[in-house]
């Protein structure tokens, strides 16, 4: 990756939606040269999709809830009974194993307290090899992720 590709995916992160033509002309190659890397990221899975970004409370998901998790212990078959039933959960955005007291970090969106209550009842707390959860409570977004930083 050169700084050219780093160019071409910031300008992408930006704007999915970007004509070629215009991607081109912002970063300085021709069509068919700006064309060809955008195309050689995609296969080589660099660029892994496009979607759009939404507003979560725009769509009716108010609440933001970020849940610390500790398995009842490291053994392979704890982590992929947990993580086997995390793939199968939408609420759940984000699930990151960490370093630290606990072994997971997940981000969650419900619609209101009671959605999430319903998950966390019904859903995490029956997930076998889960020993302890910490739920924290997002009050507000001061950054939102909007792509990552090339330069």
């Amino acid at each position: 990756m050169d700084q050219l590709d780093s160019r071409i995916l910031s300008a992408l992160q930006q704007d999915g939606q970007i004509s070629m033509a215009r991607l081109s002309e912002k970063v300085g190659l021709s069509l068919s040269a700006c064309h060809r890397r955008v195309k050689m990221m995609e296969a080589n899975g660099m660029i892994e999709g496009y979607a759009a970004r939404l507003d979560r409370k725009k769509v009716g998901l108010e609440l933001q809830i970020f849940i610390e998790i500790k398995l009842v212990s490291q053994q392979r078959e704890n982590i992929q009974a947990f993580e086997d039933a995390i793939s199968h959960m939408p609420e759940v955005l984000e699930c990151h194993l960490i370093s630290g007291e606990f072994d997971y970090l997940m981000r969650v969106a419900a619609r209101n307290t009671d959605a999430y209550e319903k998950l966390y009842r019904n859903r995490l707390s029956e997930i076998p090899s889960v020993a302890q959860m910490k739920t924290l409570l997002g009050v507000s977004t001061v950054k939102e992720f909007r792509g990552y930083h090339l330069d």
